[in-house]
């Protein structure tokens, strides 16, 4: 009878999950992918990436943190297919020993393993279409780092930084594409670059394409922008970037409508609209300033009132008003703030996204594209466990990686050290729908009596 040890984990759910990312072939599609030219003496490159990838999903903010997170569970190191765990330093050393092939070979992995396990890639453009959310957030770092530079960093005056670009199948919480870029790069010249990338992970063709909504925000809403999203025969939602030619729209607006959400702001339907390569209605939205003039700004979009309705999370009456589609148009746009601006956030307090900073530019990208995919599988979890309790379908990523990821308990492992039972603490709240959730054909064998 083979010896058995028990270790007592303060992430026994993390260790369930670890044993579905082993199932799930994550690991091993980056490993067939990434070749990365670096002295082998204990660990392999891919080795310490993964202990770094460990290390993010454990709540770890810095590298440093695997020395007092991930080395000393030797349940949560076995989970993910590892006997040891590399020292903070060796695993440094191998992010510093990335190059920017390393980089393409990443991104490629990743893209494959979207297609093999999200939702996004899978979605049926016959039923709705898919919305993606473009958007560009700061990443602020020392000023002696490649790439760090004066740039936008929201109230930051004077910070130095780089900025990170990414696509987000909104309706999945999915991130599709995560680019870094120099600090004083903004949305306007990043836009074409990562909708393409985007296109090739998701395997956009010109019919998908016309079943696929793009929002962005007014950073990339002048006419080059506007006029090369329309012409990828995508549908578009955007805001003007010339607040200049929106004040001189004011008087084409024949009728105001107030906004029942915020006070003192209106909205109206342009009646002689700006000219694109598409038709598109526009929106002109104005709020009062403190001088007492209007501040203007203008939404345009090519979508259908079907569509504004759904983005804006409303049903559509059967005879919807001008006021009514004026509504839905301006609240589908104010709906971004929930979609990409909340995974920001959520990757920047759960997974720790700007306190991880190498002085190498590519070191850093690595770094992004492990926190990308962490935070993918992070949602995949989360769906799992909202199928069991609802409630969880609410949790972002920093809820569902201090909470669902950090409940303790009792692991067993054999005599060659792989998983044979996992006990959650029944006393966590969330211990029941955890073991539930986990509880299927895959997972159901580990799954002990708490």
């Amino acid at each position: 009878m083979d010896e058995q040890k028990i270790e007592f984990s303060a992430r026994a759910s993390l260790v369930a999950l670890g044993v579905r990312f082993q199932q799930m072939g994550i690991w091993a599609e980056i490993s067939a992918q990434l070749k990365i030219k670096q002295k082998v003496h204990r660990h392999t490159p891919l080795e310490k990436l993964l202990d770094c990838l460990i290390n993010i999903l454990a709540g770890g903010a810095g590298v440093v943190e695997v020395n007092t997170r991930v080395r000393p569970d030797e349940a949560v190191q076995r989970a993910f297919g590892r006997d040891c765990c590399a020292e903070q330093s060796t695993i440094s050393d191998t992010l510093n020993a990335c190059r920017a092939p390393n980089i393409t070979q990443m991104r490629q992995a990743i893209s494959r393993v979207l297609q093999r396990h999200s939702c996004s890639y899978q979605h049926d453009y016959t039923q709705e279409e898919l919305l993606i959310d473009i958007d560009m957030t700061g990443m602020p770092a020392g000023r002696l780092g490649e790439g760090c530079t004066k740039g936008y960093f929201a109230r930051r005056k004077n910070c130095r930084g780089r900025q990170l670009g990414r696509v987000l199948a909104s309706d999945y919480d999915e991130i599709i594409v995560d680019r870094l870029y120099d600090g004083k790069r903004q949305l306007n010249r990043s836009l074409p670059d990562l909708l393409q990338q985007a296109q090739r992970a998701l395997a956009l063709d010109v019919t998908k394409r016309r079943a696929t909504i793009v929002r962005i925000d007014g950073g990339a809403g002048d006419d080059t922008n506007i006029n090369w999203v329309l012409g990828q025969g995508y549908h578009l939602l955007i805001k003007l970037t010339s607040w200049r030619r929106a004040n001189k729209l004011s008087g084409s607006v024949s009728k105001w409508f107030s906004d029942p959400k915020i006070t003192d702001r209106e909205f109206g339907w342009v009646k002689q609209p700006l000219s694109f390569d598409r038709p598109t209605r526009q929106l002109l939205v104005r709020a009062p300033k403190g001088d007492g003039k209007w501040s203007y700004c203008l939404i345009l979009t090519t979508l259908t009132d079907a569509m504004l309705f759904r983005l804006a999370g409303g049903t559509m009456p059967r005879r919807p008003t001008s006021q009514q589609r004026a509504l839905a148009a301006l609240h589908a746009y104010d709906r971004r703030s929930g979609g990409l601006e909340t995974q920001n956030k959520g990757d920047k307090q759960g997974l720790y996204l700007t306190h991880r900073n190498k002085r190498k530019f590519v070191a850093q990208e690595m770094l992004v594209l492990l926190a990308q995919l962490a935070h993918n599988f992070v949602i995949w979890a989360r769906n799992d466990l909202a199928q069991v309790d609802p409630r969880l379908s609410k949790y972002g990523i920093h809820r569902t990686v201090r909470d669902a990821l950090q409940i303790p308990g009792r692991v067993t492992l054999n005599e060659a050290g792989n998983i044979q039972e996992i006990a959650l603490n029944e006393r966590h709240p969330l211990a029941a729908a955890a073991k539930t959730a986990f509880a299927c054909d895959d997972l159901s064998p580990y799954l002990g009596k708490n």
